[in-house]
């Protein structure tokens, strides 16, 4: 798993739905729900007429985090849900969680910086379930 200021990923040997099924199991997994999923490639083809790889975004949320962060900053929902996506990049399947820390700590609450250290060492065990289910046995 690489991990940036942004986000934290992983290129895995699995086909586009594979890593899509994989990242869901991992987020339950860890008490994350998917509010929304948005379909890039679908959209843009709509929309623009675009043809590009698969890329889709799964809006996900940790509840309990969520409400603690809210309750102790209400501006964090902007931040929400925390976005994992999975795409096809060069022929290679690309999962990205958010990096929740970097932002989080701008708003300089301590609470909200707890949060964001504890969904982002969330976020990275799915990252790397999904790299590691990827893995031959």
């Amino acid at each position: 798993m690489n991990e940036t200021n942004v986000a934290l990923e992983a290129r895995v040997p699995l086909s586009f739905s594979e890593a899509v099924d994989r990242c869901r199991e991992a987020l339950a997994a860890e008490g994350f729900g998917v509010l929304t999923e948005i379909d890039i490639q679908k959209t843009l083809k709509k929309k623009l007429d675009v043809d590009r790889e698969p890329f889709v975004i799964l809006g996900a949320c940790h509840p309990p985090s969520a409400h603690r962060a809210l309750e102790a900053a209400p501006q964090v929902g902007v931040l929400l849900p925390c976005n994992v996506t999975v795409s096809v990049e060069g022929g290679e399947t690309v999962v990205r969680a958010m990096n929740p820390s970097g932002v989080m700590d701008m708003l300089a609450d301590p609470v909200v910086e707890e949060v964001g250290r504890e969904v982002g060492a969330a976020l990275g065990r799915v990252v790397r379930a999904v790299e590691s289910a990827a893995q031959p046995a």
